[in-house]
């Protein structure tokens, strides 16, 4: 018995060490090691149910038939251009939220019936989403979807048949960023 406990308590011991040592780290660092809510996470399973997932991409090839302009691309590198990749769900988020509210809710009487079985599906990751947020400065991730948002607003509506043309690429980048 008195072997058990001294082993438990050399384990605790040892813990306590390394999350003292930890905690100096961050404090050395300013707390800058995780700038990230742990919020910013989505379920794996989200994106692993075939049935919406193909609605999604069907949904994004109809709106890019209908797209005639090939030279602007939305979903890209440019928007990713300095954002670091624990960073990036937050990123996601918020175009994902501009392309709910000033996109497919505006047009949402068109490609049906892909459209009204996809965005409920992605209300609910904006929702899910809804408490991720970055501890610091997100000027830089502003700036860029504002870069997107004036694309958008640019086209008019041709912009917004741009969006929902790459719903597809929306979806994997939340799930290559979120999960």
């Amino acid at each position: 018995m008195a072997a058990l406990q001294k082993s438990v308590s050399s384990f605790l011991m040892g813990t306590l060490a390394t999350s003292c040592l930890l905690l100096l780290a961050l404090l050395v660092q300013g707390g800058a090691a995780a700038p990230i809510s742990s919020h910013c996470r989505l379920d794996k399973s989200n994106f692993q149910q075939p049935y919406i997932t193909n609605r999604t991409f069907m949904l994004a090839k109809e709106a890019s038939l209908a797209d005639n302009n090939t030279d602007v691309r939305l979903i890209g590198e440019k928007l990713f251009h300095g954002v670091s990749m624990s960073e990036r769900c937050y990123l996601m988020k918020q175009v994902l939220n501009f392309t709910l509210e000033e996109v497919l809710f505006p047009q949402s009487d068109r490609f049906q019936p892909y459209m009204q079985e996809v965005v409920p599906f992605l209300a609910r990751l904006s929702n899910r989403l809804s408490t991720c947020h970055i501890e610091g400065d997100d000027l830089h991730i502003q700036r860029n979807v504002q870069k997107l948002k004036d694309t958008v607003k640019k086209l008019e509506e041709s912009g917004e048949i741009k969006a929902i043309g790459e719903l597809d690429l929306l979806f994997m980048s939340l799930r290559n960023a979120c999960i």
